[in-house]
């Protein structure tokens, strides 16, 4: 396996124009993460990664994330076998935000309340504002109990 190197922000032009991997991470360490699914654009879910997600991502081409509320690294589908095995990995022009094209192992889902996207409502806007918001996913992919139990949800609130 190679192993990744974060080179180190020197100037704008390097980071907005050069080819160096330079990713610059929040005070709190951590980078947000679009992951959408490799065929149909679905958006799946925002992630957040600290180095160590991210240096594994790319490293093994499965995507790792940093779990903010339970403050651990975590392996997407290391519990429920929903893997997400990257196809292609961009950093946005600044090098702060992370896009992940994935295909899903499994049932596809890449949500731990079961349905296949984490964006399964739709937010009412402009003159829709203040109705209650949209299921746009009528049923879940998969049941989260028996995928994990009685675990603690994989996100606390």
């Amino acid at each position: 396996m190679t192993k990744v190197e974060f080179k180190p922000r020197l100037s704008v032009e390097q980071v907005e124009e050069g080819t160096d991997f330079a990713p610059k991470f929040g005070s709190d360490g951590l980078l947000p993460c679009i992951t959408t699914d490799a065929d149909s654009g679905q958006v799946l879910m925002l992630g957040w990664m600290n180095e160590q997600s991210l240096r594994l991502t790319v490293e093994t081409g499965e995507a790792h994330y940093f779990s903010r509320a339970r403050q651990v690294l975590w392996h997407k589908g290391a519990t429920s076998g929903l893997v997400q095995k990257v196809l292609e990995a961009r950093i946005d022009d600044d090098q702060d935000a992370i896009w992940l094209r994935v295909a899903v192992t499994g049932s596809g889902a890449s949500c731990h309340v079961g349905y296949r996207s984490c964006f399964y409502r739709e937010l009412p806007v402009a003159d829709d504002a203040g109705k209650p918001l949209k299921f746009l996913e009528d049923q879940k992919t998969f049941d989260p109990m028996e995928v994990y139990g009685d675990a603690p949800n994989p996100t606390q609130l």
